[in-house]
Parts: C-alpha cells; structure tokens; sequence
C-alpha cells in the first residue's frame, strides 16, 4: 500500500467527510437524487468513498459510509455494510479517468427524456456549457447484445457493464473524460468532474438545462444552442457562489442531518 492511499474513515478529514454528505443531502434537495442514485468522491489512487445503501438525503454520519477499491467495486473492509449494486459506475471511472474526482448518478426525470429520444441533450443554457454541442447516450443493451445472459435490468452491475459505461465519456484529457456528462436509455445520467462540489454543480445544471432545452422544444421553434467556443467558455463555471448557498439550504431543512456540521454540534 502506498501512503496517500486511504483505506479507512478514519483516515479521511472531517471536512470532506462533511462535505461528502452535504453533497448527498444538496442533490436530493435539487431532486436529483431520490430513494435511488448516487455520489462518490476520489479518497486515492486506488479507493472511493460513497454512502452505504441508503437513500443518500438520509446519511447524517460515519456510520453511513464506506470506502471502496477502485480496482474491483468492492468495499475495503469485509464487514461493511451494504452498498449500492451499481457501485461499478464509479470504481470504473475512476479507473478510467484517474484524474476524475468525484461522479454522480442520478436518475433525474428531467434528463431521461433525452436519454430515449432522438434529440439529443446540448448547453443551451450558459450555467450548462459544459454539456457542450451533443451529451453522448449509452445504451446498455450494446453489453446485453454480446452477453443475452445477462438479467437485461438496466443496471450497471458489474465491471464489464462500468468499464462499457465509462467508455462512452470518450478518451482520457489530461486525465479526465471528453465528455463529462453521458445519458444512459431509459435510466438517468452520469456527471463527473475534478472535484465534489463541481460534480454536484455539473449535476444541477444538466437537469437545469433539460429543463430549459425542453421548454424551448414545446414552443415550436428553431432552438438557437450554444456553439462550441461559448460552451468551452461559460463550462468554466465555479462553485464559490452557489456551494455556500446549498450547504445553508440543507442545513436548514430539518430532513437532512449532518453530524460533522458545525451547526449540528452543541
């Protein structure tokens, strides 16, 4: 074992570890996240960490998390307790991407539509430049073609369905996908990024953007989307504004609770 590698909780700041469970609570918040849909953070080469199964606005503490092995999807510890099937999302990006530092399921409604129709999902909206001029779809049935034993439930289960997954965000940059957000038929999105906080902005703006793509589609008129310089450029988008905005709005609603909140504490 290397030594920035982290295997335990207890190697882990208090501070992303609260930041951790902000984030779940702030994308449920966001409606991105229900009982279902998840989002890890990058703890080291080699680990992740994520929240056991749960729906994630109800994770409050340490007791609620795990850390996973990039390498296989599976917890570090032998008597975790139980995680998301769909882990292998993120331990194969991860793998993939070594500089991608946090990822986000999310099965948000206001995506799906993109996910299953021929129009295909683009930054139209300047918050959501990142999407940029065409957000790949993966279909999971390309897998259950080679495979037909597979449960065909739309899951993504195993390394062979993650690894086919983090294909579609397209070659390694420096380290971080092409693409960093991909639609998967019939099931939601993954957003990815180098670092938590923009993972979860990349988040809000792509169901931002849906939002916006398909309000523009119902008007019955040519949409006038973002070229490929404008979205290079507005993709620049940081969260120093609204990540102190998100954290308030959770740590005043009396459905999430965050243990390792300074306001939470006596």
């Amino acid at each position: 074992m290397r030594d920035n590698e982290i295997t335990e909780i207890s190697q882990i700041s208090e501070e992303l570890l609260c930041k951790y469970l902000h984030a779940c609570h702030i994308l449920h918040y966001h409606d991105l996240l229900d009982a279902y849909g998840h989002i890890s953070v990058r703890l080291s080469p080699s680990t992740f960490l994520m929240c056991r199964y749960l729906a994630p606005a109800l994770a409050a503490s340490t007791d609620d998390l795990v850390v996973y092995k990039v390498e296989d999807g599976e917890a570090v510890a032998a008597d975790a307790p139980r995680g998301f099937s769909e882990r292998f999302i993120h331990s194969e990006i991860y793998k993939a991407y070594p500089e991608t530092q946090s990822v986000l399921h999310s099965h948000s409604l206001d995506v799906v539509p993109f996910s299953i129709s021929s129009t295909p999902l683009q930054a139209c909206f300047h918050r959501a430049g990142f999407l940029g001029t065409a957000v790949p779809v993966w279909d999971v049935a390309t897998v259950y073609r080679e495979y037909p034993d597979y449960l065909q439930d739309m899951k993504v289960t195993d390394t062979r369905l993650g690894l086919d997954l983090a294909k579609s965000l397209g070659s390694a940059v420096n380290g971080q996908p092409t693409h960093p957000v991909v639609l998967m038929r019939g099931h939601g999105f993954v957003a990815t990024s180098d670092s938590l906080e923009m993972t979860v902005l990349r988040g809000v703006y792509t169901t931002q953007n849906a939002k916006v793509q398909m309000a523009a589609v119902g008007l019955g008129e040519q949409i006038q989307f973002m070229t490929e310089r404008e979205g290079k450029s507005t993709g620049k988008t940081g969260v120093v504004k609204p990540w102190p905005l998100w954290v308030r709005e959770v740590e005043e609603n009396p459905l999430y609770r965050n243990d390792l909140s300074k306001q939470n504490r006596p």
